[in-house]
């Protein structure tokens, strides 16, 4: 008998923001990206698979073509909600639309839902839960996670670090998620529903240039103070897991 074909996962990254001038230059928008990110962890599979078999990936600019860039889900598999300098729980237009879009793709049971950083919170809000300012303050560049017990066998691994440039928060977890992850700063690192949605307050996509970048346009844009800045940028280069973050949200689209 030959081998079963499996159709690439139809996968839509909903771009809730626009690069920084050199991620821009270099991937053209946060669906290249993700779409770089999706490449490594396919090739770190055992074996290697090109990204081309696994997943079909399309990219929408929700923030400046909000009327017409949502796919119709029946056309697709799974959305993926890109981070954001933008909160959450604002109640813009675009924000409100992409918390509805979300509810409904959630509460349909067929589209899956991945949330990174802004997008994680804008699962919160759509599954019910407070989003808001975090009163610790920012999180920045590569931090260490502790997991929960389901955390360690959802992401394959014993504790997590992966990049982070967040100051909001989802402050609970919704009804019916399993927590993954936290830190000393942020309890709702990661969350889960299984067959329904993943989501991640940090980075998974950023590799050190990004944040390096984002970090000085920050600093010399009066966002971030010296003291935070300096501390930010002696972790930019450490080690982070980003590709096996990438790796679970691969196994929890094939479920």
């Amino acid at each position: 008998m030959g081998s079963v074909y499996i159709a690439p996962i139809r996968l839509a990254i909903l771009e809730a923001d626009t690069p920084v001038p050199g991620i821009k230059a270099k991937y053209g928008s946060y669906g290249g990206v993700f779409k770089y990110l999706f490449e490594r962890a396919c090739a770190s599979l055992n074996p290697p698979q090109p990204l081309s078999a696994l997943l079909e990936l399309s990219s929408h600019d929700i923030v400046n073509h909000p009327g017409d860039a949502y796919p119709d889900p029946e056309t697709i598999d799974a959305i993926l909600i890109t981070g954001s300098k933008y909160s959450a729980y604002d109640n813009d237009d675009w924000i409100v639309r992409l918390t509805q879009y979300t509810r409904r793709c959630l509460e349909g049971g067929r589209v899956r839902v991945i949330g990174v950083c802004f997008g994680h919170q804008i699962v919160g809000r759509a599954l019910g839960v407070e989003v808001g300012k975090n009163v610790r303050g920012w999180e920045i560049s590569v931090t260490e996670h502790e997991l929960t017990e389901e955390g360690k066998k959802l992401f394959g691994m014993q504790k997590l670090a992966i990049h982070q440039m967040h100051r909001d928060q989802v402050f609970s977890l919704p009804p019916g998620a399993v927590q993954l992850a936290r830190t000393d700063v942020c309890d709702v690192q990661a969350m889960y529903i299984p067959q329904r949605c993943i989501t991640v307050q940090g980075h998974p996509e950023f590799t050190d240039d990004m944040v390096r970048e984002i970090l000085e346009m920050r600093r010399y844009g009066g966002i971030l103070g010296p003291d935070i800045f300096e501390d930010g940028m002696r972790r930019v280069s450490n080690k982070h897991d980003g590709v096996a973050v990438a790796r679970a949200f691969l196994r929890f689209l094939r479920q």
